[in-house]
């Protein structure tokens, strides 16, 4: 497969890692990889619902998941299983690492910050940064807080002032 095609039935597995372990891995479907940014989309991949209150993610629902290979985030597009949009949540993450052999390996680092774009645009909200502040990033790599900082600030940017869907295909 070149940088520039994408066998749309090829699987490839999602691992998130936070704190140096593996938080979370799940199958997914390759939709694109054009050398920098990569899609894929996947069911819902918790055991049950969760509600945050804001959105509910729940079995049925299917994310549309968007990687950078040079961004420190990835936006996740939320759809129920009705196909209705639910919003965007958005992971602040070192920029991905793909693997692309038989069965890819999509590695992504979890830095704690999130955001939430809900599908009218009218709830943009910046989650976890008290996690973020527990997690020591600032002490212990100062580049790289520096950057998820930087890169939750584009997000919500993005969200509030109509770019968002511009960056979600570049």
């Amino acid at each position: 497969m070149s940088a520039q095609s994408a066998d749309p039935a090829r699987p490839v597995e999602v691992v998130l890692v936070k704190g140096g372990r593996t938080k979370i891995r799940y199958a997914a479907e390759l939709l694109s990889d054009d050398g920098t940014r990569i899609a894929v989309r996947a069911p819902w991949a918790g055991d049950a619902a969760r509600d945050f209150g804001f959105v509910r993610f729940e079995a049925g629902d299917v994310f549309t998941e968007y990687y950078w290979r040079d961004r420190w985030y990835a936006v996740k597009e939320v759809r129920a299983a009705s196909g209705a949009l639910k919003g965007w949540y958005c992971d602040v993450t070192r920029p991905a690492v793909f693997s692309g052999e038989e069965r890819g390996e999509l590695v992504v680092e979890d830095l704690d910050l999130d955001l939430w774009r809900s599908a009218d645009g009218t709830d943009v909200r910046r989650l976890d940064e008290d996690e973020f502040a527990q997690s020591g990033l600032s002490r212990t790599d100062p580049e790289a807080a520096a950057a998820a900082v930087a890169a939750l600030d584009e997000l919500e940017s993005l969200a509030r002032e109509g770019g968002f869907f511009t960056a979600l295909r570049h």
